[in-house]
């Protein structure tokens, strides 16, 4: 969230990096545009996808860009952190709040290292991971017509075997 505006994005890499202080790592694709409201607010939102997540999420959060829409104005399975900024509730098991300390710039990426600051279980479902990328069939399908391409703005086999969905804040 910067000012009134809320965005949010699909990554593929989000790690923890240390136990305590809590700190995990997320890397951005620089064309983004949570990647520049992150480096402008300092802040975010994860929301760790389920294997089971429905692919109108990967559809809103991965495929169109947030320069030109406005990704939550439609989007009722969402609420706000403590920090003010939404989290997605729809086909998630958990979310975490971070406070960026450390940028690191990785050319067409940055890896931000954050502190957490908050962290909450929604549901029991099982997270999803790389490996399972192939075995949903939506994104089996639209990965061999869409792999890599630059109109969505995001490398979008990227977008295939992600975890997360991101919203920024300020």
């Amino acid at each position: 969230r910067e000012g009134d505006k809320d965005n949010g994005c699909i990554v593929n890499t989000l790690q923890q990096v240390t136990v305590d202080p809590c700190v995990v790592s997320v890397t951005v694709n620089k064309s983004n545009y949570t990647h520049d409201m992150m480096m402008r607010t300092g802040k975010f939102n994860a929301s760790m996808i389920s294997i089971d997540t429905a692919f109108d999420v990967f559809e809103k959060f991965g495929f169109v860009s947030g320069r030109e829409v406005d990704k939550f104005a439609e989007w009722k399975e969402a609420e706000r952190s403590e920090n003010g900024i939404y989290y997605v509730t729809k086909g998630v098991n958990s979310y975490l709040s971070g406070e960026i300390f450390q940028t690191v710039d990785l050319g067409t990426h940055t890896m931000f290292l954050a502190k957490v600051t908050a962290m909450e279980s929604i549901s029991e479902e099982t997270p999803h991971q790389r490996r399972h990328r192939s075995s949903h069939p939506a994104l089996r399908r639209r990965t061999a017509v869409h792999t890599h391409s630059l109109k969505a703005r995001v490398c979008l086999e990227c977008a295939f075997t992600a975890q997360l969905q991101i919203t920024t804040g300020h």
